[in-house]
C-alpha cells in the first residue's frame, strides 16, 4: 500500500548536494535550500519515499480523498493539517543497554567531587558494571525497550547503542546479545557498538584485561557479529593512546570500524587519534584543539559533541559551535545516554543548543538527523534526509514550522512518528 502524507506544513528535506555527506558552515542554516515551504505533500510506497510534490496534485494523482475523505483501496492518507514534518532523529552515541542507580553522585558533586574521585570511590562505570553484570538478560532487554519507547516517543528513528558495562567476556556479549534482541524486538534502527574498553575491571590489572579485549573478547563478538564498530574510553586516567590506537588496529582486522570517547576532561590529543586511525567519529571532543578539529573535519571524522553530559555534571557547556560553523568544520550532537546522562530525548537537547547554546533551530536539527547518519549509513541507505528513493524515516510536528522541533523542553514536539514508511508512533501534542 502507497501512503501519502498531505497537506504538510514546512518540510525539512535536508537534501541538498551530496546526501550521505554532512552539512558544514554556514549551508546548515541555508533555509532556502533545505526546506520546503507549506502545501507540499510526500508519497511513500515499500519503505522508501517515491515522490514529493504539491499536495493537492499528489492527493487528485493517487487518492479520491478530495472529493470523499476517504482513501482508494491502495492509497493511505495521512492529513498533517499544515504541521511541519522534519527527517527522523539520529542518536549516534547512546548506551542503551544497563542496570543500576548512580543518583546518589550528584549529590557528591555538589560537594565537589570529579568524576575520576568518584570513580576511586566505588562510583562511576564500576558501579554500574557490578550491578549489570547481576542483571540477567531478560531485565536487560525488558530495560532497554522501555528506553527505546521512550526514545521513539521523541522521535528518535535510529541510534547507535554501545556495550561497555560488563568488563568481561561473557558480560559483554551479555549486552550486546540484549541489544540484538532489542533491534529485532521493536521499530527503530539499533546499530550495535562494542564498548569493551570503558575501564578496567578490579579483577584485572591493564595488560592482562587489554590482552582479553583484543584475544578473547574481540574474536568472540566478531564471530556472532554483535557489533559494527569499536569504541575505546581514550581518555587519561582510563585508556592511554598507545592502548586505544593497538585496540582499533586489531579491531580493523576483524572488519570493525571505530568510533572513539576522546578530549572530555582535557585535550590529551584524542581526536587526533581518531583521525589517525580512520575512526567514523570522535565523540566528547569538548577540549579538543582547533587543529584537530580542522583536521578532523577534511578529514572525514565526525566531531560529536555530547551536550548533555556538561548539563547533568552541572559544569559549563562552553563548545565552539559558533566557530565550528565559522570555519566550516562538521560535527553532529548526541544524547550520550548512560546511567549517569539519562537523557534519552533528542529534542531536550535540542533545547539545550538552541535555548543556551546560540545554535539555531535548523543547524540544531541537522546536527541530530544528516551529519549523525553520515557516520552510520551511506548511499542509497542514508536516513536523516527527505529525499525521493530514500528510507522514510520522517516525524510530523505539532508546530506548523520545523523550527518547533526543540521548543519543548520536558515534552515531544512529535505528534507521528514514521520508520521505514510504517506509522510506529502517534502523541497528542500541544
Amino acid at each position: 500500500m502507497k501512503t501519502l502524507i498531505a497537506n504538510c506544513g514546512e518540510i525539512a528535506h535536508l537534501s541538498t548536494g551530496e546526501k550521505d555527506q554532512a552539512l558544514s558552515g554556514h549551508e546548515m542554516n541555508n533555509r532556502e535550500e533545505l526546506i520546503y515551504p507549506k502545501g507540499y505533500g510526500i508519497l511513500i510506497e515499500n519503505n522508501v519515499i517515491e515522490k514529493i510534490d504539491d499536495s493537492e496534485s499528489l492527493l487528485h494523482e493517487y487518492s479520491n480523498y478530495l472529493d470523499s475523505k476517504n482513501t482508494s483501496s491502495n492509497v493511505r492518507v495521512i492529513d498533517a493539517f499544515g504541521k511541519a514534518i522534519v527527517p527522523g532523529f539520529v542518536d549516534s552515541h547512546n548506551h542503551l543497554v544497563w542496570s543500576g542507580d548512580r543518583t546518589n553522585e550528584l549529590s557528591m558533586r555538589q560537594h565537589g567531587m570529579s568524576y575520576i574521585d568518584i570513580s576511586k570511590k566505588g562510583g562511576g562505570i564500576k558501579k554500574t558494571v557490578e550491578s549489570t553484570r547481576k542483571s540477567n538478560i531478560e531485565n536487560l532487554v525488558d530495560s532497554g525497550l522501555a528506553r527505546v519507547h521512550k526514545a521513539l516517543i521523541n522521535g528518535t528513528t535510529s541510534m547507535e547503542v554501545k556495550s561497555g558495562y560488563g568488563l568481561n567476556l561473557e558480560n559483554e556479549l551479555k549486552i550486546l546479545q540484549a541489544v540484538d534482541l532489542i533491534k529485532n524486538q521493536q521499530t527503530v534502527n539499533i546499530h550495535p557498538t562494542w564498548l569493551g574498553a570503558h575501564d578496567f575491571p578490579n579483577d584485572k590489572n591493564r595488560k592482562e584485561y587489554i590482552d582479553e579485549l583484543v584475544n578473547e573478547q574481540l574474536p568472540k563478538i566478531s564471530e556472532k557479529g554483535l557489533a559494527n564498530w569499536v569504541d575505546v574510553f581514550c581518555e587519561p586516567g582510563w585508556y592511554s593512546a598507545e592502548e586505544t590506537e593497538y585496540i582499533v588496529k586489531e579491531s580493523k582486522k576483524f572488519g570493525l570500524g571505530s568510533r572513539l570517547h576522546v578530549d572530555e576532561f582535557i585535550d590529551s590529543g584524542g581526536l587526533e587519534l581518531a583521525t589517525e586511525l580512520g575512526s567514523v567519529s570522535g565523540d566528547h571532543v569538548g577540549f579538543s584543539s582547533d587543529s584537530a578539529r580542522s583536521t578532523a573535519s577534511e578529514s572525514g571524522t565526525m566531531q560529536t559533541f555530547l551536550v548533555g553530559t556538561p548539563y547533568v555534571l552541572n559544569k559549563e557547556i562552553n563548545l565552539p559551535f559558533r566557530k565550528c560553523i565559522e570555519e566550516g568544520w562538521k560535527f553532529s550532537v548526541a544524547t550520550d545516554f548512560n546511567p549517569n546522562c539519562p537523557i534519552i530525548s533528542i529534542p531536550m537537547i535540542g533545547s539545550i543548543l538552541t535555548h543556551r547554546l546560540s545554535l539555531s533551530p535548523l543547524e540544531s536539527l541537522i546536527a541530530v538527523t544528516r551529519n549523525p547518519a553520515s557516520t552510520i549509513y551511506s548511499g542509497k541507505n542514508m536516513r536523516g534526509v527527505i529525499s525521493e528513493g530514500y528510507f522514510a524515516d520522517v516525524n510530523i510536528l505539532w508546530s506548523d514550522t520545523v523550527d518547533g522541533w526543540c521548543q519543548t523542553p520536558g515534552s515531544t514536539p512529535v505528534s507521528l512518528t514514521i520508520i521505514n514508511g510504517n506509522i510506529v508512533n502517534q502523541n497528542k501534542v500541544y
